[in-house]
């Protein structure tokens, strides 16, 4: 099919490319951008005036659910989730049941994904058999599967050998590993940022050290092994000064943080809110302060959806005995633009923590508008208000601490492969 963008704002964040302009879609590729060839002959025609073409979101952190957990979420309802969200391509942790550590789990998730005709799905095969932290996957036939990088999504690996030789392993072949550090004994039973609204409230703190001394581990698990590393969901001001410091090194290390850490701290768990129970815990003002200005400076490479569905029954639980977790891929592009706006930061600059960058963590092709580069394309309207409702959410889990708000900035089309895979008036 033939499908000429016309009117719109066309924003590039990896050219820097941003002017009024037309983009010719032929089949599942890129043809022209800035005028139609000659003989165009569109089948479709998309008029985006007042509005902005950018390249479909890449998010880091989406939970699909499937396979053992469909009763939180389908691969079918979250992927349409995401192409209302204008995100394009995604990554899908291994902490599945069971979790993705045998290559014919892989190929069925792919398989499934591939038939619904959404979003290009890339799962994290499993860092540890069954991800319990004591003998190492079978990385090749993973990747020869379709792994991407390999992870131990929110499970720890309490022995340190166990990830040294993980590491080895992996920097031997060139694989990725994606870890979120937390120390699984300093943050036992923890369900909130240890402080003082924690100790208030009477809950279970998590401290910041519980992340900082992992990350510190792995920092120096880095510098011996070479490995590389992608930091998940970093949550306090004290690791970005880790991850600042390792840059300044030059370690192969990356990064991530989760959107809702952009604008939310422990205040905001007010009366309990379940809601804000979330892995890792809001943390301080300071801490979510600390990320903005990291990500706007590119300390933090990226920011994610962190996607986690939850089933409403295990949500409606008092706070310490709530499933953590929140959905948040309808949510990723409002709420980067959100941040934006509060930063004053340049719209193509902010638009490349969640498309060009994590695209580049990810080594594919993806997040970028270039003749003959794939499709994947956003069509959004920056001024149109969103309010956040139960019914405008599109993923079969509801758990967001965000409902009640509005939003400026609604995905008007999607497009995968040169194919409208969403569409609103």
């Amino acid at each position: 099919m033939r499908i000429a963008i016309r009117n719109g704002l066309v924003v590039d964040p990896a050219s820097g490319l941003e002017k009024t302009c037309t983009i010719a879609i032929d089949g599942d590729r890129i043809a022209a951008i800035g005028a139609e060839p000659a003989g165009f002959a569109p089948d479709r025609v998309i008029d985006a005036a007042g509005q902005v073409v950018m390249p479909g979101l890449v998010d880091l952190a989406a939970r699909l659910r499937e396979p053992g957990f469909e009763y939180r979420a389908t691969l079918a309802s979250e992927l349409h989730a995401a192409v209302a969200g204008g995100v394009t391509t995604l990554v899908c942790p291994p902490d599945t049941d069971p979790p993705l550590d045998e290559p014919g789990l892989v190929e069925m998730l792919r398989h499934r994904a591939r038939n619904l005709h959404l979003a290009n799905v890339h799962p994290l095969g499993a860092l540890t058999a069954k991800l319990e932290g004591e003998r190492l996957a079978e990385y090749t036939v993973l990747a020869e599967s379709g792994c991407i990088a390999f992870s131990q999504g929110d499970a720890p690996i309490v022995n340190t050998q166990v990830l040294w030789r993980a590491m080895q392993y992996a920097a031997t072949f060139g694989y990725a590993v994606w870890l979120r550090p937390q120390d699984p004994h300093l943050a036992r039973g923890g369900v909130a940022h240890d402080g003082e609204i924690a100790t208030r409230l009477g809950l279970a703190g998590i401290p910041t050290i519980a992340e900082t001394i992992a990350l510190a581990t792995v920092l120096r698990l880095v510098r011996e092994t070479g490995a590389r590393v992608h930091v998940c969901r970093v949550s306090s001001a004290e690791s970005v000064e880790l991850l600042r410091a390792a840059r300044r090194e030059g370690l192969p290390v990356t990064s991530d943080v989760g959107v809702h850490h952009l604008h939310l701290s422990d205040i905001d768990i007010g009366y309990y809110d379940s809601n804000c129970h979330v892995v890792p815990p809001f943390r301080s003002v300071r801490d979510r302060d600390a990320l903005q200005a990291a990500v706007a400076d590119g300390t933090i490479d990226a920011i994610c959806s962190d996607h986690t569905p939850v089933d409403d029954d295990e949500k409606q639980l008092p706070f310490g005995e709530a499933e953590p977790g929140v959905t948040g891929l309808e949510l990723l592009l409002p709420l980067t633009l959100r941040w934006a706006r509060q930063a004053n930061l340049p719209f193509a600059r902010a638009l490349a923590r969640v498309t060009t960058d994590p695209a580049r963590v990810l080594g594919i092709d993806a997040g970028r508008i270039a003749v003959g580069a794939a499709a994947d394309l956003c069509v959004f309207d920056p001024d149109r208000p969103t309010r956040v409702t139960m019914q405008h959410l599109r993923s079969q889990g509801r758990n967001t601490p965000f409902i009640g708000y509005e939003l400026q900035g609604a995905v008007t089309a999607t497009l995968v492969g040169g194919t409208i895979v969403h569409q609103v008036g």
